[in-house]
């Protein structure tokens, strides 16, 4: 991955591929940002004018590029977009620094090194940097590689190394920042490769050997149940998801322990690593992307292994719940009923409302650990997608309060997130005259009501809430920002954040 250094070097004398500098969209034309005075100093004082010359605005996202001045060893400038000056005097917020990191990370593929002059005023500006630089530069290539045809050939890498220009690398919260960007980036990035894996190589048992082989890494303890054990304790609903399909399922227990730990909290991610739709196939055109339908246990699997990387101060288990939802003969079928891990019976009407059926079994046995709080993360629904576009999630739980901490905590780190109701009229269209409850309710509504089918599975007394990241999970469009095409790790940053506050005793 992109390496990472902090410098107080000034931007003239650092060899680099280039130097990357902020402008502002001012009322009059391009403002240059904070950091980079030394670069306009070298311009005479003109480079806002030069770059209003080039065409830029300041505008987020905006990339220019043009000759360094004379005596730098970078021989290129890169000017980035932050977007609109700050009304106040509170500086760039944090999101609009990773986002113009990760933009000229993007546009740097293939340097070696960079030199970022972005406003760094103390060490948080310094890890958004950071961050937004390192999630900027991810790529995907692990079987474009592997051919030899001309696009891989052509094919740049990532950019190779970042400095942090302003960045004090001797100050213990500087190096702090870096340090949690660091291993904030390497596990969100690595929850984006499981989510890009062809699902001809990631299954059930190919995911759970890779917690395996993070757990051994960071010292988390992991627990798989196959499909003995699944049968054994009773698990229909992820059994009977996986009944179709020839890769078996699997429920894996990862568990971080702290010593200093107050409080416990309970991850659980949905994990279909291939959602066909089963025996209620999905139509042509809908099912070309859904090997990032584990994209919520991907969030899962990488929080808790970033609470361990940072020894955060509370106990984090994290249970993905694995499965692959195929048509044939052993498949599910519309109208069958599941006795679920709880005990409770489930009429199966839809096939592929299958998510919701391998969560309720994972949720219950979640529950019985008696956590603190319990969040689900899961690509649950296209109707949270009509609701809130791509690159926003709906949050639901069963405490106001804990669901308005969630939806802060996501907009501290950048992610979109909405909070989204329960509503109780919506509890009866589920009423089954077979089993305890159907896994279909409404059409409309259909986020809300799969939430509400969720709930029926968690303990009583438990905190709860459910992240349906059905939108932003999977990139269908072009990258923006520090966010790629394809797999985006959503969640992830949400979940690390969460897991932080409740270790300072900030959360509930």
């Amino acid at each position: 991955m992109t390496a990472l250094t902090l410098s107080t070097a000034a931007a003239s004398g650092l060899r680099a591929d280039a130097i990357v500098v902020g402008v502002a969209k001012g009322p009059k034309g391009p403002v240059v940002a904070p950091g980079a005075e030394a670069v306009d100093n070298a311009y005479d004082g003109g480079l806002a004018g030069i770059l209003e010359t080039l065409g830029a605005s300041g505008a987020e996202g905006e990339v220019t590029k043009l000759p360094a001045p004379s005596g730098f060893k970078a021989p290129v400038v890169v000017a980035v977009g932050l977007g609109a000056v700050p009304a106040d005097e509170a500086g760039f917020d944090a999101e609009a620094l990773r986002r113009a990191a990760g933009v000229a990370a993007r546009a740097l593929a293939g340097a070696k090194k960079a030199a970022f002059a972005l406003p760094v005023s103390d060490a948080a500006d310094a890890g958004a940097v950071a961050e937004g630089a390192r999630l900027g530069a991810y790529g995907f290539d692990a079987y474009k590689e592997a051919g030899r045809s001309e696009a891989a050939k052509d094919r740049k890498g990532p950019l190779g190394e970042v400095t942090v220009l302003g960045g004090k690398p001797r100050d213990a919260a500087y190096k702090a920042a870096v340090a949690r960007a660091t291993a904030v980036t390497e596990e969100l990035n690595r929850a984006r490769d499981l989510v890009n894996t062809p699902p001809n190589d990631l299954n059930p048992e190919s995911f759970a050997a890779v917690a395996t082989a993070a757990g051994k890494e960071h010292g988390i303890k992991v627990q798989v149940l196959d499909e003995k054990a699944l049968t054994k304790g009773g698990y229909g609903g992820i059994l009977g998801v996986g009944a179709g399909s020839a890769a078996g399922p699997r429920l894996v227990k990862l568990s971080y322990t702290s010593s200093k730990a107050k409080k416990h909290l309970a991850f659980v991610g949905k994990g279909i690593t291939y959602d066909s739709g089963g025996i209620s196939l999905k139509p042509a055109g809908h099912n070309e992307t859904m090997k990032c339908d584990m994209a919520g246990a991907a969030a899962v699997f990488a929080a808790v292994v970033t609470a361990a990387r940072l020894g955060l101060e509370v106990n984090v288990t994290g249970w993905l719940a694995l499965a692959e939802n195929m048509p044939s003969g052993s498949a599910t079928r519309p109208g069958d009923v599941l006795r679920m891990y709880s005990g409770k019976t489930v009429e199966v009407l839809n096939t592929d409302a299958e998510g919701r059926l391998v969560l309720a079994d994972a949720l219950w046995k979640a529950s019985e650990e008696k956590p603190d709080a319990i969040v689900d993360v899961a690509t649950l629904t296209g109707a949270m997608v009509l609701a809130l576009g791509n690159r926003t999630f709906g949050v639901m739980a069963n405490d106001d309060a804990f669901r308005a901490a969630i939806v802060e905590a996501a907009e501290e780190v950048g992610e979109e997130s909405w909070p989204m109701p329960l509503p109780e009229h919506l509890r009866k269209g589920m009423d089954s005259p077979t089993a305890d409850i159907a896994n279909m309710g409404e059409r409309m509504g259909g986020g809300l009501v799969a939430g509400l089918f969720l709930r029926e599975f968690v303990g009583e007394g438990i905190t709860w809430a459910h992240l349906d990241i059905a939108g932003p999970a999977f990139n269908e469009a072009g990258p923006f920002g520090y966010t790629p095409k394809g797999g985006t790790g959503s969640a992830v940053r949400t979940l690390v954040r969460l897991a932080e506050l409740t270790a300072a005793g900030d959360l509930g």
